[in-house]
């Protein structure tokens, strides 16, 4: 490094008052640029967040009720993934209003089931189908699996088989009642011990906070990835969920258009040649939303 840089450097820094302790601006200068801020960036190297056109949050009552929705809206966020209900006997207290809200300002929005390995899956499907209108499903619900470390009452782990199969008839269940295939989101350890060459023929959501998926995931295509949980969003009070949709505007468009139908004809029963992309094989990477966006895995 030259003398005369390192003399412009610190001119620029002590004429800006930024120091080392206010923002390491050496060690964040590869860090891509997001469409959102986040407290807490990550470098994700040349696939980074910021090179997908897509992004949308997830939602909880951890969020608070007091949300600005038209300023969600304005912000650049396309979809928004709600939590509805918990094991065979929880509701989050603040479903109905997110996905009504969701829907006033015409923000794409799912509902998501959180699994409890304590209770069967015919309850759990039980209890989701009764407090889980479909009017609150314009995208396909969403079966979130992880291992539940904080639980106090349910702290069960079971074998692989059993989870696929807890899985399997718990989704199918609501596809049968929905007309619309579940999205699978998962964390890396459950992936790891439970999933990994399983339900490829699923639309998979998965949580890579640190590195990219490729890395964390591999050969696993996924359709949407939760890059951080530390991001700011305009509207929301306090950090939030982020993600990112595989492909491009114009893939999410088609895919939207898809999963959209309020029907059983809808993604769910599509046949391969009926899709706007490829449907889901296990031969195949991030084809499904990225047919016509090789740029991005570039």
């Amino acid at each position: 490094m030259s003398r005369l840089f390192l003399v412009l450097l610190a001119t620029t820094l002590l004429a800006t008052g930024c120091t080392s302790t206010d923002y390491d601006l050496m060690k964040t200068s590869s860090v891509g640029r997001t469409k959102f801020k986040d407290n807490d960036p990550q470098d994700f190297g040349k696939d980074h967040p910021g090179r997908h056109e897509i992004h949308g949050i997830d939602l909880s009552k951890w969020n608070g009720s007091d949300i600005d929705w038209p300023t969600v809206k304005k912000s650049g966020v396309s979809f928004v993934f709600i939590k509805a209900t918990e094991g065979k006997d929880r509701i989050d207290p603040i479903f109905e209003k997110n996905w009504r809200s969701a829907a006033a300002v015409g923000i794409p929005y799912a509902p998501y089931h959180f699994y409890y390995f304590c209770s069967s899956p015919d309850e759990q499907a039980d209890w989701f189908i009764a407090n889980v209108p479909k009017a609150s499903m314009q995208l396909p619900p969403v079966l979130d699996v992880e291992w539940n470390h904080a639980s106090k009452t349910c702290k069960t782990r079971p074998d692989p088989e059993t989870v696929r199969a807890s899985m399997k008839r718990f989704m199918d269940r609501l596809e049968a009642y929905y007309g619309k295939r579940p999205i699978i989101y998962t964390s890396v350890d459950f992936h790891k011990d439970n999933l990994v060459g399983a339900f490829n023929n699923y639309h998979f959501w998965v949580r890579s906070v640190a590195a990219h998926p490729e890395k964390i995931y591999p050969e696993r295509r996924w359709v949407f990835w939760q890059y951080t949980a530390t991001g700011v969003v305009p509207g929301l009070k306090g950090e939030t969920d982020i993600n990112v949709f595989a492909g491009s505007a114009r893939s999410w468009n088609n895919w939207l258009a898809a999963v959209s139908k309020p029907s059983p004809a809808s993604v769910a029963s599509a046949t391969p040649s009926s899709l706007p992309f490829p449907a889901p094989t296990p031969a195949s990477t991030l084809a499904y939303a990225q047919a016509d966006d090789a740029e991005i895995a570039q």
